[in-house]
C-alpha cells in the first residue's frame, strides 16, 4: 500500500511538471515527444532523407524553439537542400524563419550569436532569393548589420558576398560611389588584419583578390572622387595607422600618386611607424617624381624591414627589380625579380622583368648577331613562363612573344654553329639559362 502510494504521488508530479512546460521551456510543451522528433529528424538527415526529416524537424522548431542549437542548424541544411531540389519558396520563407527565431532564442551565443546569424541569413538570401533590387537591399541589410557586429571576427565569404551585393547595388545606383568605397576600405582593412592574424591566411588572400578584382574594375575610384573622399577620412582621423595604410593603399593602386595627399600621408605614416609598408610608399612617391637614387634607398629599407613571410615584400622586389632595369643594372634586376618569385611563384610581372632584361642585354652578349638573336629564345620562355603563370599578363606576354620571336636567329645562321630546331642550347654570361633552338 505504501508503494502504491509514493507511485501514484511520483506520477502525480511529473504530471504537474508537465501540465508546467510551455513553448518556451527547455523540452517545449512535450518532453517526450520533443526527445523523439528530435531523435527521428536527425536520423533521416543523416541519410539526406531530407523530406522524411522535414515533419519530426517541425515539430521540435515550433513547440520546443529553446530546446538546442540543433534544431537550427538542422533546419538549414533541411531547407537549403530542399530549396535546391524544388525551387519552392515556401522553403526560403521558412529559411529565414529559421534564422530569425535562432536569434530571438540564440542571438546571444558567444560564438555564434545574432552578428554570425544574419550573415547567414544575408548570404542564403543572395544565392537563394529572388535576384531582383529590393531582395539584394534586404540581403544587404542584413549583410553589413552582420560586418557591423561581428568585426575582425566576420566570416572572410560571409565579407565578400557582402561587396559583391554593394557592388549589384551600386550598378543599380542603390549605393553611392562613396558609401561603396568606404566598404571597400573597412574590408580591406578587415582582410589586412586576417592575413596576419588568422589561422587560415589563405583563405583571406582569396577574398582579397576577388574584392580588390571587382573593386578596380567597377569604375568609381578616380583620382578627382578619391582625392575627396580620402581627404575626409584623413582629417577626420590623422593619428590612426590602419586609416592611413588603408589611404595610401587605395591611392598608391589607382596610381593617384601625384596628389598632395598621397605625399602627406605617406610622410605622416613614415614619421609615425617608419615600417616596411611606409618605406614602399615613400619609394613609389620618388620612383613618380624620378628620385631613382631616394627611391632605392626607401625599396631597400623597406625589404629589410618586412618580415619574411610578409607577401607584400615580393611587390617590394619586384619594384626593385624594375627599378635596377631601368638604371640598366640587368643582373640586379634579375636577382630581384627571383627574390620575388621565390614569395610569390605566380607573380607574372617578375618574370617579364627577367625577359626585358635579357632582352636589353642581348647585344652586349657573345661576339655576333647570332649570338645576340641566340638571346631571345631564353627571352620569348620568360614571356611564355610569365603567362603560364599569371593569366592577368597574358595579353601582355603575348605581344612581347609575338615582337621579339621576331628576332630569333635564322636557320640558315644556326646551320653554321651546327644548331637544328629543338636543340638544346646553353645561353651564358650572367642569363645562365638553357633553352630550345627555334627559328624565325
Amino acid at each position: 500500500m505504501k508503494k502504491f502510494l509514493v507511485l501514484v504521488f511520483g506520477m502525480s508530479l511529473i504530471g504537474g511538471m508537465a501540465k508546467a512546460q510551455t513553448v518556451d521551456s527547455k523540452y517545449g510543451l512535450d518532453s517526450a515527444q520533443t526527445i523523439i522528433n528530435a531523435s527521428v529528424y536527425s536520423e533521416f538527415v543523416k541519410q539526406k532523407n531530407y523530406k522524411e526529416a522535414l515533419p519530426a524537424w517541425r515539430y521540435v522548431f515550433f513547440n520546443a524553439p529553446k530546446f538546442q542549437k540543433k534544431t537550427y542548424a538542422s533546419g538549414e541544411e533541411i531547407m537549403t537542400n530542399l530549396l535546391k531540389q524544388t525551387q519552392n519558396p515556401a522553403y526560403l520563407d521558412t529559411l529565414m524563419m529559421i534564422y530569425d527565431q535562432r536569434i530571438k532564442y540564440f542571438g546571444d551565443d558567444p560564438n555564434n550569436g545574432e552578428g554570425w546569424i544574419l550573415g547567414r541569413k544575408g548570404g542564403r538570401l543572395v544565392s537563394f532569393g529572388p535576384k531582383d533590387v529590393n531582395t539584394k537591399k534586404e540581403a544587404y541589410g542584413y549583410l553589413i548589420k552582420s560586418f557591423e557586429m561581428e568585426g575582425r571576427k566576420s566570416d572572410p565569404l560571409t565579407v565578400q558576398i557582402l561587396f559583391y551585393t554593394a557592388g549589384d547595388l551600386l550598378k543599380a545606383e542603390q549605393l553611392t560611389r562613396d558609401e561603396y568605397i568606404n566598404l571597400y576600405m573597412d574590408i580591406s582593412q578587415f582582410v589586412e588584419y586576417g592575413l596576419k592574424n588568422s589561422k587560415k591566411p589563405e583563405m583571406f588572400g582569396e577574398v582579397k583578390g576577388n574584392i580588390d578584382g571587382l573593386f578596380f574594375s567597377s569604375g568609381v575610384a578616380d583620382c578627382e572622387t578619391l582625392d575627396r573622399l580620402l581627404t575626409e577620412k584623413y582629417n577626420a582621423n590623422a593619428d590612426d595607422l590602419d586609416n592611413l595604410k588603408s589611404i595610401i593603399r587605395l591611392l598608391r593602386r589607382n596610381e593617384c600618386l601625384d596628389l598632395p595627399l598621397y605625399t602627406t600621408v605617406v610622410e605622416k605614416l613614415y614619421e609615425k611607424d617608419p615600417n616596411s609598408d611606409a618605406a614602399y610608399s615613400l619609394a613609389v612617391m620618388f620612383i613618380k617624381r624620378q628620385d631613382f637614387d631616394k627611391a632605392e634607398t626607401y625599396l631597400s629599407e623597406a625589404i629589410s624591414k618586412a618580415e619574411p613571410d610578409d607577401e607584400n615584400k615580393a611587390d617590394y622586389y619586384l619594384r626593385m627589380a624594375q627599378l635596377k632595369a631601368g638604371k640598366k643594372q640587368y643582373a640586379a634586376a634579375k636577382t630581384n625579380a627571383l627574390e620575388a618569385l621565390k614569395i610569390n611563384r605566380n607573380l607574372g610581372n617578375a618574370y617579364i622583368v627577367i625577359g626585358k632584361a635579357y632582352a636589353a642585354y642581348a647585344q652586349s652578349y657573345g661576339e655576333d648577331a647570332y649570338d645576340h638573336s641566340s638571346v631571345m629564345w631564353a627571352v620569348v620562355d620568360k614571356f611564355v613562363k610569365a603567362k603560364q603563370v599569371d593569366p592577368s599578363v597574358a595579353e601582355q606576354a603575348d605581344k612581347l612573344i609575338a615582337e621579339y620571336s621576331q628576332h630569333f636567329p635564322s636557320k640558315e645562321d644556326a646551320f653554321f654553329r651546327s644548331v637544328n630546331a629543338g636543340s638544346e642550347v646553353k645561353i651564358g654570361d650572367w642569363i645562365n639559362e638553357t633553352t630550345v633552338a627555334r627559328f624565325k
